[in-house]
């Protein structure tokens, strides 16, 4: 298993757009990927389970992976959030 935290650094937070990005992204990869807050975890390639995070600007949140391929999933998505999902 294969984990790593990440911060929201766009101002907007995770909406659709973003959204639709991490699921395009998880959905690249074999494993089994999910966000975890504070309160639940949700897959990562379920685009509503990650709208309905609520996750806005400076949250923290884990991406957990496990599979053949966790590690490189788990540095794609990192690199969404370190990019602010293109937005800015």
């Amino acid at each position: 298993m294969t984990e790593r935290n990440v911060v929201i650094k766009n101002r907007a937070g995770i909406h659709a757009r973003p959204a639709a990005l991490i699921v395009q992204t998880a959905s690249k990869y074999k494993s089994k990927i999910a966000f975890r807050n504070e309160h639940e975890e949700i897959n990562a390639k379920s685009i509503m389970g990650i709208i309905t995070l609520g996750a806005s600007y400076n949250t923290s949140l884990t991406i957990k992976a496990e599979g053949e391929d966790e590690a490189e999933a788990v540095d794609a998505l990192s690199q969404l959030f370190e990019n602010r999902f293109e937005e800015e």
